[in-house]
């Protein structure tokens, strides 16, 4: 059984086990490195405390809240957590929830406010007997947000994984904010089972949401090409106008053409290959 897990680990406490890690990976390129850990992985809690952090700032979810909602999951969640290797701390953490698709968070919690059930969800995308996935929480803190290089890796990283795991489909409760930055690279988002927007943790519009895994990497390659055509019709919206809407279209472009290639990332990506415990380290292997 998982022992108790943290959502407020000390500066000093997260400190420490991102040393430890970094000591334990060599010499890798670039400023920031992703570690893929299972849950009970020592960098989990540091993931952990990150989500905390930027859903407690923008949505008032402290560790009791984060603890309640996401307590019933953590045995079957999946951490991925960037790294800062310049100040040897975290950047942005991102969290998959494995298991059958009725278990999924996104499929438990949505109902109640879709008007939907939990059957009918499943029967409208298919999700009976097949491998889904629900990305649960993707959160960057604010020091890196205009550090594209930290969602990039985040979003990469869960498309290459849900290739490596087979995985058909994916559910997601996401903030309307995530919810353009994922269609304007490319994701094709669809209403979980025909849904509207909901107030849900403090978010005042919040989206159910259901994806192909298989066509991640394929659409996102198309957005880079699109957006970078001019004139061409991409995906998403850019609500800006004039040569801000060209600059932006122009970053989403580049951001888009790194996830889908995983160029200048996937070297950075660590997948750590088994669940340790929190006093062991962790066997290492890269993509």
């Amino acid at each position: 059984m998982l022992t108790a897990v943290r959502y407020d680990l000390t500066p000093g406490q997260i400190a420490a086990a991102v040393a430890g890690f970094l000591r334990s990976t060599g010499r890798r390129p670039g400023r920031f490195v992703l570690a893929v850990v299972a849950t009970d992985h020592p960098l989990a809690d540091v993931a952990r405390t990150v989500e905390c952090a930027v859903f407690d700032d923008a949505f008032g979810n402290t560790p009791e809240v984060m603890a309640a909602e996401y307590g019933p999951y953590e045995d079957r969640s999946r951490f991925f957590l960037v790294i800062d290797r310049r100040t040897g701390r975290p950047a942005g953490a991102g969290r998959v929830i494995t298991g059958p698709a009725d278990q999924l968070k996104t499929i438990v919690d949505a109902p109640a406010h879709i008007g939907r059930t939990a059957d009918e969800i499943l029967d409208a995308h298919g999700l009976r007997d097949a491998t889904v996935w629900d990305f649960a929480t993707v959160a960057v803190l604010p020091a890196y947000r205009g550090t594209l290089t930290v969602s990039s890796l985040l979003y990469r990283t869960f498309a290459v994984a849900c290739a490596r795991a087979g995985v058909d489909h994916v559910v997601t409760l996401l903030d309307a904010r995530a919810c353009r930055n994922m269609a304007l690279i490319g994701v094709h988002l669809e209403p979980l089972a025909g849904s509207a927007p909901f107030a849900y943790l403090g978010s005042t519009e919040t989206r159910a949401l259901y994806s192909r895994a298989s066509t991640y990497l394929p659409d996102i390659r198309r957005q880079s090409r699109d957006l970078l055509r001019p004139g061409a019709r991409h995906a998403g919206q850019i609500r800006a106008t004039g040569l801000r809407k060209l600059l932006i279209r122009a970053a989403a472009a580049r951001v888009a053409h790194r996830i889908g290639t995983g160029r200048g990332l996937d070297p950075t990506i660590i997948w750590t290959d088994q669940p340790v415990t929190r006093s062991s380290g962790a066997g290492l292997s890269r993509l």
